[in-house]
């Protein structure tokens, strides 16, 4: 019986999915558990079956041909078909439950210490938290994000906004002698740049305080709870939600080092997915009341 599929192999597609995702054979041959020559021999098998290159080969990395790109937009959209549906078959079984995604920073900053309070009140209902820091919430009731609820396709609650504050411990305060806002531009900063999340970083807080970028020593994270840790260790100061870190501050782990802050330029908002159950709207509900002043 003929294939109905006029697809080269799966193997070599899904092999490509990776390398192309990351623009690296090296990083998926990490997902992937294979090594980099194994990476390449597929591509390279796959590219001969279709007869012409889907990578640039250059000495830094690779870069996507225009066919390259055309088959990664269509394999990302339909491995993302894939996800929902088996992530719709799996939960078939427990409609009560709630699954929600967040990152590792809002989940133990903010959503996991809200989670007993909830189930005081809604004992029956079970939350299964997924941990997503790469910005890919797939599979999902509800999921919780930083930046500009407009882009999203889906129905979105605004949970909050907040003042993002200098932060550092007392010791690194005492150490650089910082008492105006001025001084911050040559100490040592800590930055957190993440793709899951639009996180504002430092030139920007300067530029809300008229001042030019910092000219000090950078310390770069791609986890926003290890930035925290960092600063805890007297690396840097870090910019730190006023909302998210009442315990940083009201334990002084992290200090506020100058009056000056700036108001968040985006809200923490929760994306509510198509597949949202009746108790996933009820959890959705009682989280924005939380947040919602008497």
């Amino acid at each position: 019986m003929p294939n109905p599929y006029d697809l080269p192999s799966l193997g070599d597609l899904a092999c490509f999915e990776a390398a192309a995702r990351n623009l690296s054979f090296k990083q998926a041959s990490f997902e992937l558990n294979v090594t980099p020559a194994a990476v390449s021999h597929r591509i390279k098998a796959l590219e001969t079956e279709l007869g012409q290159p889907l990578f640039n080969r250059q000495y830094r990395g690779v870069e996507l041909t225009e066919a390259g790109a055309l088959l990664f937009v269509s394999l990302q959209r339909g491995f993302e078909m894939i996800s929902e549906s088996v992530a719709r078959i799996r939960s078939r079984h427990d409609r009560n439950g709630v699954s929600i995604a967040a990152t590792s920073a809002m989940s133990g900053l903010w959503l996991t210490p809200r989670l007993a309070a909830f189930w005081k009140a809604h004992p029956g209902v079970a939350i299964s938290q997924m941990i997503e820091d790469q910005g890919r919430a797939q599979g999902v009731d509800l999921s919780i994000h930083y930046g500009d609820p407009d882009r999203e396709d889906d129905e979105t609650r605004v949970l909050f906004r907040d003042r993002i504050l200098a932060l550092s411990t007392e010791q690194f305060a005492e150490a650089y002698g910082i008492s105006e806002v001025a001084d911050l531009l040559s100490v040592p900063l800590i930055h957190t740049q993440s793709g899951s999340n639009d996180w504002t970083d430092w030139p920007e807080w300067f530029a809300k305080q008229g001042l030019p970028a910092p000219r000090g020593r950078g310390f770069f994270l791609n986890n926003y709870l290890i930035s925290l840790k960092v600063a805890e260790d007297h690396v840097g100061a870090v910019l730190g939600w006023e909302g998210l870190l009442g315990s940083f501050l009201g334990s002084r782990r992290l200090v506020q080092l100058v009056p000056e802050a700036m108001d968040s330029p985006h809200p923490f908002y929760l994306r509510i997915h198509g597949r949202a159950s009746a108790n996933a709207r009820l959890f959705a509900d009682w989280l924005v009341a939380q947040e919602t002043p008497e």
